[in-house]
């Protein structure tokens, strides 16, 4: 083991899950909000008639400001943002003598599942 490295265990993940899940709730409703501004930038440029805000930009600017920093936030508690479009966090543990992720989902009560470190989402295993 790593002296350097951070093995996290299932109660102390679920201990950070009341501050770390709000914060990624933000994050998920920016990053919504900046597909939705983008499209709608899209569809503006598309059309030469239509007069592009300063506003649009600006707002889009700000929310990417906004998701830099609670993205700054949210790995400063030493997790692994995995999934923006599912809001997925992943947690480096030992279970069994082997390196593995606890794997969190936006929306989940706590964690319940890991998976090992190459197989991701798709290979989660109960805890």
């Amino acid at each position: 083991m790593n002296m350097a490295t951070k093995y996290f265990t299932v109660a102390e993940v679920n201990a950070l899950l009341p501050q770390l899940e709000p914060m990624l709730g933000q994050l998920l409703e920016r990053r919504a909000r900046v597909v939705r501004q983008g499209q709608q930038m899209s569809h503006v440029l598309g059309d030469m008639r239509s007069n592009v805000g300063g506003a649009d930009a600006s707002a889009m600017v700000q929310d990417f400001m906004v998701i830099e920093s609670l993205l700054d936030q949210i790995k400063a508690y030493g997790c692994e943002v995995k999934d923006l479009n599912a809001g997925l966090l992943d947690f480096l543990a030992e279970i069994d003598g082997r390196e593995v992720y606890l794997c969190w989902k936006y929306g989940e009560s706590e964690v319940l599942f890991y998976h090992d470190l190459q197989t991701g989402f798709n290979g989660r295993i109960p805890l």
